[in-house]
């Protein structure tokens, strides 16, 4: 029964979720680097404030000496990087065998569950698809923000602007980023009236516009644009 017990404690230790300084969390990454045999994977979203299009998350793991190498490149936090500097980073990516998967959220999702819980199904859709891809499950998964994403049986530690300060999180942060602005660069096409290509779903003033004039489009998350309904003017004069 004590031995039981010991088991049932340690399982729920390894799939704690843990809310964590950035200094603790940096701590207890250089012990993990250290110990020689500790496989880390970051994961992060794009795409939650948009008005239209989905989120995607995407799940990253890297070698050390691939971290190195992007660092020297520029690699951090996505928001924090123009449009090319993030593509040359991808592109880098993919030269240095980085492993990674994403997943998006659909918008019938967004609006059926909220941008919360489709961000984090989104996450960890991402990083259990990556885990197929291993030789050994991750000993933790750093999740940007301060929500565990439900159901997942890995230790998660989360933190804060996890994307600026951990960089397998930066590049999960990337991957999400450069998909989802090509993914919205392809919708353009089918949408331009919506200049999806320039805001990639973001509410600018012209975008917020342009949904208030013509309504929302097919791809246009319906509980984000209730304040941009389309005033129908009635002819009153004779």
């Amino acid at each position: 029964m004590i031995l039981r017990s010991r088991e049932q404690s340690a399982a729920g230790e390894l799939l704690s979720s843990v809310r964590l300084e950035p200094g603790e969390v940096m701590k207890r990454l250089r012990a993990l680097r250290d110990s020689g045999n500790g496989v880390i994977v970051g994961t992060d979203e794009a795409g939650r404030g948009p008005l239209a299009g989905p989120v995607v998350a995407a799940a990253v793991f890297m070698t050390q000496e691939q971290e190195k190498s992007l660092l020297a490149l520029g690699l951090r936090d996505s928001k924090k990087m123009t449009a090319r500097g993030r593509e040359r980073i991808w592109e880098a990516m993919a030269e240095l065998g980085v492993l990674w998967r994403a997943q998006a959220a659909s918008v019938a999702r967004i609006d059926r569950e909220n941008i919360s819980r489709a961000s984090l199904w989104a996450m960890g859709r991402s990083v259990l698809r990556l885990r197929s891809l291993l030789w050994g499950d991750p000993l933790c998964v750093v999740v940007d923000g301060l929500l565990a994403v439900p159901g997942l049986p890995l230790r998660q530690w989360l933190l804060t602007s996890a994307d600026a300060l951990v960089p397998v999180v930066s590049a999960a942060s990337i991957v999400a980023k450069v998909l989802r602005d090509r993914a919205m660069t392809a919708l353009g096409t089918l949408y331009p009236t919506y200049g999806f290509a320039r805001n990639k779903g973001y509410p600018t003033a012209e975008h917020r516009e342009t949904v208030a004039r013509l309504g929302p489009s097919p791809i246009h998350r319906r509980s984000f644009c209730k304040g941009f309904t389309p005033v129908t003017r009635t002819d009153t004069e004779g």
